[in-house]
């Protein structure tokens, strides 16, 4: 089939297989549940459900791992798209075994959850892998609109609805700059494809510089709201605290990592020849996300909060790498990526089967948790110690591959303001590991223990914050082979 340039077009379906099975699985999670009473079956077979057509979409993705290729000139399959498929997948995974009774008892319409999660892990894979400006956006909205209606199925707690409506009235606004802010890329460019763009934003920009410039604006700030880098981050802590936990979790790891992967791919492809238009708003947007991020987190009580603050400081982290952009620091900020959800979903899994056993979210409710629980504690603790970037755990050692790039970008001055703002978050994070540790447990001290798929999700992450902490070489090298995609040998 060809385009109407007669442009030959790859209609390769198969290349597509790991979407099309999260999709055909959402249906038929939709479908057991509708029909749960005449089929007689019961919700545990939803998780199940759910948890299967994942596994299959990971393996799909993973036959692809050596192919670059693209399906009809819209979406590129290659090492960065598999990179973010299986990372994706994994993320769903681990949120839907280790979540599995939270979402019975807390969460409406557990179906339409699952399928929720199903579609916007689609939505999120298609960020990765669109090489056209119309199918990345399509693509957000997915993923926007699943997660706009996953904040507020929180059962019997008001705080879900009003979560939802600031999430979806801003987000609404952030998609109109974006959409705005790509429609005089396309002025500009003459075509929405990348490899057009790049070839028109390399020539002569002296007549429509104007224009560029207002569009990357916008887009900056359409995609800022979706990282929730300062100053667009005023929706994150009021959706993190309101939303069911497991929904918290996916916000700060796959709907992140699916942003970056979008950002990656703009700013090192057709974005790259206008580098001296938008590098100075990266910059500042990473100054001002890490400063404001670290600094308010030291004010909050409440753990979802706590973490919302501590995921805009990690966004800034991250922006870091986009500001000297190149192979080197897009393999640093994919590692750094793997390792900050792999650390934040072992705390939000932590934090979940805490809530489980006591309903409760304040951070001065976690007393004596290493009375009452030793093991969920020493996971809360490795997870947070993590995120500060303590040595011989997964999040140090990503994070100092992460600055190593950006300072071999001949970026110091950001890295200086990076472990300023690193040394101020182990002040909260210590905050929550001393009331573990150093106050004795409120009311009922009885010891308790997980469920079997407590243990399952929590170990596993913990051991992948210890093992690759120890030995990171196989996440850095994965990382920079997903990298190298996007900057093609010429």
């Amino acid at each position: 089939m060809t385009d109407i340039l007669g442009n030959d077009l790859n209609m390769q379906y198969s290349l597509l297989l790991p979407e099309i099975l999260l999709g055909v699985t959402a249906f038929l999670v939709v479908f057991a549940d509708l029909f749960s009473k005449e089929l007689k079956i019961g919700y545990r077979l939803l998780p199940l459900i759910t948890v299967a057509g994942l596994v299959a979409a990971l393996a799909a993705s993973l036959i692809w791992a050596d192919t670059t290729s693209d399906f009809a000139m819209l979406v590129t399959v290659d090492s960065f798209t598999t990179f973010f498929r299986v990372l994706f997948c994994i993320v769903a995974i681990v949120l839907v075994i280790g979540a599995h009774e939270y979402i019975e008892a807390h969460v409406n319409h557990p179906g339409e959850f699952f399928a929720l999660l199903l579609l916007s892990t689609a939505g999120a894979s298609f960020m990765a892998g669109a090489q056209d400006l119309l199918t990345a956006y399509l693509a957000v909205e997915v993923l926007s609109f699943s997660l706009y209606i996953a904040v507020s199925l929180g059962r019997n707690d008001p705080r879900s609805g009003e979560a939802a409506l600031k999430y979806v009235l801003l987000g609404g606004v952030a998609s109109a700059f974006l959409l705005y802010g790509l429609s005089f890329i396309y002025g500009v460019a003459g075509s929405t494809q990348y490899a057009d763009i790049s070839a028109a934003l390399g020539g002569d920009l002296s007549d429509v510089r104007g224009s560029l410039v207002l569009g990357l604006v916008l887009i900056v700030a359409g995609l800022g709201f979706k990282a929730s880098a300062v100053p667009f981050h005023m929706w994150t802590p009021d959706a993190y605290e309101g939303a069911p936990i497991p929904v918290t979790a996916y916000l700060s790891a796959t709907s992140k990592a699916a942003t970056f992967a979008l950002l990656l791919r703009w700013f090192s492809g057709p974005l790259l020849p206008a580098i001296d238009e938008w590098q100075w708003m990266i910059a500042v947007l990473a100054t001002a996300t890490m400063v404001l991020g670290n600094l308010v987190a030291l004010q909050q009580r409440n753990i979802k909060r706590l973490l919302a603050y501590s995921s805009i400081a990690q966004v800034g982290f991250m922006l870091m790498a986009l500001v000297g952009i190149s192979q080197i620091t897009a393999g640093g900020l994919l590692a750094h990526l793997g390792g900050y959800l792999i650390t934040n979903l072992a705390v939000f899994v932590a934090v979940i089967h805490f809530y489980n056993r006591t309903g409760k979210e304040e951070i001065t409710d976690f007393k004596g948790l290493a009375q009452t629980n030793p093991y969920l504690a020493l996971v809360m603790t490795a997870g947070l110690f993590s995120l500060a970037g303590m040595p011989l755990l997964v999040g140090f050692f990503t994070k100092f591959i992460l600055f190593q790039t950006v300072v071999e970008a001949d970026f110091l001055w950001l890295v200086v303001v990076a472990v300023v703002a690193s040394t101020v978050s182990l002040y909260y994070y210590l905050q929550v590991i001393k009331q573990m540790y150093l106050y004795q447990p409120d009311g009922d001290a009885t010891r308790w223990r997980l469920t079997p798929t407590g243990y399952l999700s929590t170990g596993a992450l913990l051991a992948a914050v210890v093992v690759l902490g120890l030995w990171g070489t196989p996440l850095y090298e994965v990382a920079d082979k997903a990298a190298a995609a996007l900057f093609p040998v010429a």
